[in-house]
């Protein structure tokens, strides 16, 4: 039974899944530094210094200065700044992976064109006959003037 586990971990597919899985963390932890340390604080500045991950609304209807402050109070949250973050991330992640795909399959080679027939059916008995033949193998006619 190790040797089977040891086969199927060793297979491509399941090595470029886990090499994919890693490189697809490191790249989400990347863009989420993009979108909350380089993206957000320009618009939250444009929007009147507005800071999306502190946006909530404290369901019991008391006042907090931030969501830190809410949470340590115990106080139920919806903290709809932290989900338009996280919006804006899934969306650049799938405009990333958009790109990373289309270029992948632009560098593919296209797919091989059909080739030509090597049949040809006979005009006296519709058998298929190679396109060489002269004299068809199954009625034996001659088919060297049906060309």
């Amino acid at each position: 039974m190790f040797n089977e586990f040891k086969t199927f971990i060793m297979r491509g597919n399941v090595m470029d899944l886990a090499v994919g899985i890693v490189i697809g963390a490191a790249f989400t932890t990347v863009i989420n530094s993009f979108v909350n340390d380089i993206l957000m604080p320009p618009i939250g500045l444009l929007l009147g210094k507005v800071d999306f991950a502190n946006l909530f609304v404290s369901l019991n209807r008391q006042p907090f200065p931030s969501v830190a402050a809410a949470k340590a109070a115990g106080a139920p949250t919806l903290n709809y700044g932290m989900f338009i973050n996280n919006v804006i991330n899934f969306l650049i992640v799938g405009f990333v992976v958009f790109l990373i795909v289309k270029q992948a399959n632009r560098m593919q080679a296209p797919a091989p064109a059909a080739a030509a027939p090597t049949t040809r059916p006979c005009p006296q008995c519709a058998m298929d006959i190679p396109r060489a033949a002269r004299r068809c193998p199954h009625c034996t006619s001659d088919l060297s003037a049906a060309r």
